[in-house]
């Protein structure tokens, strides 16, 4: 599908918060208990986070929500939300409205942005690993929760975490089409789950990303082939990391 050009822009009225809720609804069927609401989105954007649209003419097609964060005395930003109207998807706004955040963030000397994603997912995996550069050495299981989205297949929300080092020569050499090709030294392949295997693969893949990171390797790679994936790990990357 051909990429659309979207208008990107920092949520500022009630309006506009609101609407981001609506979308939250329209991508992924959330009941109200799993809204992120209108007042928290107008907290982050008031108090040193993120809450960027994407606009089709006036229509809020998408946005992206992030909260800042604290890791020792490192100031980050976590991505909680990039949500993009099924009508709109595959379009490249979901990498318009990332790389809004990546320049925000860049214009207060921000240098990382972390957000979890699905393991499972494949689509995700590779946008986040292959087309914006991002690692990986986190594995939480069922972080949020059983929720109420039939996206999240009614099984625990096991997350990877994906580190954005905004400001890194990989990052920057991956957004411009020079992909680092970084040592293989261990594969996770897994085959796109459907409704009766999704907690079979999940069981497989949280047993082998906890082992491989307990043993020091990071996520540097992703090949993606007809309906499975791989996660290319390797070793040494943490002396090239901040804390």
């Amino acid at each position: 599908m051909s990429s659309r050009s979207a208008a990107i822009r920092g949520c500022t009225t009630h309006a506009e918060f609101n609407q981001c809720v609506v979308l939250q609804r329209a991508v992924w069927h959330f009941a109200d208990l799993d809204i992120v609401t209108a007042d928290l989105l107008l907290l982050a954007a008031k108090t040193g986070g993120q809450v960027l649209a994407a606009f089709d003419n006036q229509r809020m097609i998408g946005f992206a929500y992030s909260v800042p964060a604290l890791r020792g005395k490192l100031v980050y930003l976590h991505s909680h939300m990039v949500a993009v109207l099924p009508e709109y998807q595959n379009q490249g706004v979901g990498r318009q409205l990332k790389i809004a955040q990546r320049q925000e963030a860049l214009s207060r000397d921000i240098k990382l942005i972390e957000w979890t994603f699905d393991p499972l997912e494949i689509r995700n995996a590779h946008f986040n690993i292959a087309r914006l550069g991002a690692v990986i050495r986190r594995y939480e299981p069922d972080l949020y929760g059983v929720t109420s989205s039939p996206l999240h297949r009614g099984i625990p929300t096991d997350r990877l975490f994906a580190e954005w080092w905004l400001d890194s020569e990989r990052v920057k050499n991956t957004l411009v089409g020079r992909l680092e090709i970084c040592a293989k030294d261990r594969g996770i392949t897994f085959t796109e789950p459907g409704p009766d295997t999704a907690l079979e693969i999940q069981a497989k893949l949280r047993k082998e990303f906890q082992e491989s990171f307990r043993q020091g390797l990071v996520v540097t790679g992703f090949d993606r082939g007809e309906a499975k994936g791989t996660y290319w790990l390797s070793r040494g990357w943490h002396s090239v990391l901040s804390p």
